[in-house]
């Protein structure tokens, strides 16, 4: 016997939710590297490292996606699932270091944030853009 294939849910189902997904992604995107900035540049102690070059490295990676990620391309955003977990990473070990605890849930924050808001954006994305193409809908 073979699956049945799984209905989609309609346009007006997906619709609000892309777009609240997309603007959730936007404000855990922006809102990390927001966050990273300010960090680099009023808190942290650099010990004499120019804050240029530390906030050029940690911001570099999140900037090569800003285009895709204000123009809405999906792409951009499953794409950016994959780097976005570094950040976790960095700010789990972050939690670790003594006086950086807040800093570190920031960053881990932010990048969880984004990226469930991501994962929804580019599922939600894909289904209507099958019922488009004229799958079947619930």
């Amino acid at each position: 016997m073979s699956k049945k294939p799984k209905l989609l849910p309609q346009l007006s189902y997906l619709q609000p939710r892309i777009t609240i997904s997309r603007w959730i992604s936007l404000a855990g995107y922006l809102g990390l590297m927001l966050g990273m900035l300010a960090y680099n540049l009023f808190i942290a102690d650099l010990h004499g490292a120019n804050p240029v070059i530390i906030i050029g490295v940690q911001l570099l990676p999140l900037l090569i996606f800003l285009p895709g990620m204000l123009s809405g391309h999906v792409r951009t955003h499953a794409w950016l699932c994959f780097a976005i977990n570094l950040y976790f990473i960095q700010g789990v070990l972050i939690c670790f270091q003594p006086g950086r605890l807040n800093y570190g849930l920031f960053m881990s924050g932010f990048s969880v944030l984004y990226f469930i808001a991501a994962l929804y954006f580019v599922r939600w994305s894909f289904q209507a853009q099958r019922v488009r193409q004229g799958e079947q809908t619930v």
